[in-house]
């Protein structure tokens, strides 16, 4: 496929924060002798990949501003336009070398996200979309799943960490999704799981509690790949209200009614 030249930049400036990524994830198994620890050497990673895409990015559109995981907000002279990156969305797997971990880049115009980049390093997968052109996986197009049951369905949500306020939610939730589905998983990535969506891979996923940064590009690939989102109330909320449900039509209002919502 032919990508516009704002695609390149921002595939560029992904798969550049990869192979750092991929340098960092060959040193994971020697963490437990580290004197610097785990969660110090992740942090540096996170940061370094974090610098690699805002001067990649920076090189290309100096005005633009950007809304950063580790950095917070850097305003730009271009009030319209801003980035919104993870470095490394998946961070316990990767912590424990686990290859389900993801660079994120999501482009943010006038209020509305109008392209994405989602970048495995490790499987190499490079999920692209841009509004109005498609979604793709390594330039293959993608189309969300068509299953419209949720007892054929594939859904995938997250499963909290200790001491999350979700727990007890997250609990009712799984309960009613375990008994009404096909299976249920969760891959402690939001930015492969919105991904895996777009490509069919999953049928649908939900989650609470989550940054914009976490779902940015995410939101771009569902929708190029003839997705539906929606917040966790059914509205067009999500980056504000940290909560999403995706899917295709039907299967994202199933979720929404008979597992957030319950009769």
């Amino acid at each position: 496929m032919a990508r516009s030249a704002l695609l390149n930049v921002m595939v560029q400036a992904a798969t550049k924060a990869g192979r750092s990524l991929t340098r960092d994830f060959g040193e994971v198994e020697q963490l437990q002798v580290s004197v610097k620890g785990p969660g110090d050497f992740v942090s540096a990673a996170d940061t370094k990949a974090e610098e690699i895409i805002v001067e990649s990015l920076q090189k290309s559109r100096p005005d633009w501003g950007f809304l950063l995981e580790e950095g917070g907000e850097i305003k730009g002279s271009d009030p319209l336009h801003r980035w919104i990156v993870d470095p490394l969305d998946g961070t316990t797997n990767f912590l424990h070398s686990l290859p389900i971990f993801a660079v994120s880049i999501g482009l943010e115009r006038q209020g509305q996200m109008v392209a994405g980049v989602i970048y495995n390093p490790i499987t190499e997968e490079l999920f692209t979309a841009e509004k109005g052109s498609g979604a793709f996986m390594n330039d293959r197009r993608m189309r969300v799943a068509a299953r419209r049951k949720l007892a054929d369905a594939a859904l995938c949500t997250a499963i909290p960490h200790i001491g999350s306020k979700t727990l007890g939610r997250y609990l009712e939730e799984a309960k009613i999704a375990c008994a009404n589905a096909a299976a249920v998983r969760g891959l402690g990535s939001a930015a492969v799981s919105l991904a895996y969506v777009a490509a069919g891979r999953l049928d649908g996923y939900w989650e609470h509690n989550l940054k914009p940064w976490d779902m940015a590009a995410g939101i771009v690939l569902i929708r190029e790949a003839g997705g539906f989102l929606s917040d966790i109330s059914g509205g067009d909320r999500m980056i504000e209200t940290g909560g999403i449900i995706a899917g295709n039509e039907t299967m994202r209002e199933a979720i929404r009614k008979n597992i957030i919502e319950r009769p």
